[in-house]
């Protein structure tokens, strides 16, 4: 398949990526069909009831995402994926079984419903991380666009069939091909043969240790952060639509589960038609502005919600909501994978993902329990009213430019020249580098080594200062503490990233002429000398060690 690189669809010439997209999408399809079958079955019940087929598919990220990130870091991302595949096939089979043999109440497919839900939050870090594996990083935007359209083809076509064969068959038989559609994407996957690559640098650390490191980057990654804030902003007015949309259709426009279903799959096809728009708008709008725009428009696809009975024109307020939908998500998903480095790109994205879903199912009860409490009309409104501030703060509170970002890996500090080997459990570390700054230079490089700190935080610094001489003004030390010898190995060889070094280099090109940093590292001391007065290292290598 040829396809021009700057084309939307130029990923799926890459034939693993095609093959995976295929099986996804026939597995998403599954999913928006056992959607539609899980909440038609509670919908005679309360709305808080149905609300939390929701929260029990989205809750499980929350609970597992980081670990499942650290797990995507720690692990060939391959097995993970066939791991979750084939849990969710068990789960899946289960809950078939229990369908068809009529004994599948409320709380028992709340809980299967929960038990996908952690495979998909174990499959999720994964698979999003894995996806730079199989495009070049400037395709990494049509990628995840692809992701979206995927995700909305299944949303146009599950929910209508899904509806269709509940009313004509029963929820058992939507979850039946669910349980069937997890085998395309295993069958794919076992095919697939990864492109030989260094070993994950948390595999050395334990899984908690793992996660601490995902959790602590993203603290001192500002990009990143803003990311996040611009999800937790957009998420909890959107998901009012997932969520109350099952009882719009039964309550406001009196409509079945073919009908719900087809209200799904306008939103779809909105959506599919928003990613052949998405190029022209990215360029016309920027990021910021498709932020801005799409909860605006999602605000008024809830205001129609809220106040028309008439089926046809809330389906055509939904067309717009697909595209916005779309828009909105594939560039956060952009905007978070061109900011993180390959060493945390699973866990980066588990904690994306915790903001997304973990919103979404947060927020799905508290819906619910609105539309019981104050009326459904009511909660649209509130949905609609977050999401207009979501579009205001875009001006006061916008995602970071990322033009000329470089987060690819960056092995350029030196080896460290010690009279010993330590071990690599010896720490904590402290690292010091001394620098000479002219009087002219001084408060710019003060104001530079801000985010040379937010560098080494990221990379393993547990704590971080800068210091003046007293007795020598021009004299500056930087002091940072990691963990472990093998953390400080870790940052040495495989978490610095391009931008790190443009950090450094750029604070460092106001040091005096001729001089050049001189970096100290020194070892705990509590356990004694590691150095005897005859330059013999005893059998005990702890103590205080010092290397240039």
């Amino acid at each position: 398949m040829k396809l021009a690189k700057d084309s939307a669809w130029a990923p799926l010439a890459v034939r693993t990526f095609r093959a995976l997209w295929i099986a996804q999408l026939v597995s998403n399809t599954g999913t928006w069909m056992q959607t539609v079958g899980a909440q038609w079955l509670l919908v005679g019940h309360s709305a808080a009831l149905v609300t939390l087929v929701q929260t029990a598919s989205s809750l499980p990220v929350v609970l597992l995402a980081l670990p499942s990130g650290a797990l995507a870091d720690r692990y060939e991302r391959r097995k993970v994926l066939l791991c979750a595949q084939f849990a969710m096939l068990a789960v899946s089979t289960v809950l078939t079984v229990l369908a068809f043999g009529g004994v599948l109440t409320p709380g028992l497919l709340l809980a299967l419903t929960f038990l996908l839900g952690c495979g998909t939050a174990l499959m999720g870090p994964a698979w999003q991380a894995v996806q730079p594996e199989l495009v070049e990083r400037e395709q990494l935007g049509q990628a995840a666009a692809l992701g979206a359209v995927n995700m909305n083809l299944a949303r146009a076509v599950g929910p209508a069939l899904g509806g269709a064969v509940v009313a004509a068959s029963g929820a058992g038989w939507v979850f039946a091909f669910n349980t069937l559609s997890y085998l395309g994407i295993a069958a794919v996957l076992l095919q697939w043969r990864r492109p030989t690559t260094p070993q994950p640098t948390a595999r050395s650390e334990g899984l908690l240790a793992a996660v601490q490191a995902g959790r602590r980057y993203v603290w001192h990654a500002p990009g990143v952060r803003r990311v996040l804030l611009r999800t937790a902003l957009f998420i909890p007015g959107g998901a009012a639509l997932w969520s109350l949309l099952p009882l719009v259709a039964d309550r406001s426009l009196e409509l079945g589960p073919g009908g719900y279903g087809l209200l799904l799959g306008l939103v779809g096809v909105g959506a599919v038609c928003g990613a052949f728009a998405l190029p022209v708008t990215r360029h016309r709008l920027g990021p910021n502005g498709i932020l801005a725009a799409g909860a605006g428009v999602f605000a008024v696809t809830l205001v129609v919600l809220a106040t028309v009975r008439i089926p046809w024109l809330a389906g055509a307020a939904l067309l717009p909501a697909g595209l916005a939908w779309i828009s909105v998500l594939s560039t956060l998903n952009t905007a978070v994978q061109h900011r993180l480095p390959g060493w945390v790109r699973g866990r980066g994205l588990a904690i994306y993902l915790v903001v997304f879903q973990g919103g979404q199912a947060l927020t799905a009860p508290l819906w619910g329990a609105l539309a019981d409490g104050l009326g459904l009309t009511v909660a649209l409104l509130i949905g609609a009213g977050l999401l207009v501030g979501s579009a205001l703060s875009v001006r006061c509170r916008p995602l970071h430019d990322a033009e000329g970002m470089d987060p690819s890996l960056s092995d350029h500090w030196p080896v460290p020249s010690l009279m010993f080997e330590p071990g690599p459990a010896d720490g904590p570390v402290l690292v010091s580098v001394t620098y000479r700054v002219a009087p002219q230079h001084r408060a710019a490089f003060t104001d530079r080594m801000r985010h040379v700190a937010r560098s080494r935080r990221r990379t393993g610094a547990l704590t971080w200062g800068l210091f003046q001489d007293g007795g020598d003004p021009a004299r500056f030390v930087e002091n940072y503490l990691v963990a472990s010898w093998s953390e400080h190995q870790a940052q040495h060889h495989s978490r610095l990233t391009a931008d790190d070094r443009r950090f450094e280099e750029h604070a460092r090109a106001l040091l005096m002429a001729g001089t050049a940093p001189e970096v100290t590292h020194a070892f705990d001391a509590a356990a004694g000398p590691v150095v005897d007065s005859g330059g013999q290292e005893p059998d005990r290598p702890h103590g205080l060690r010092h290397g240039n």
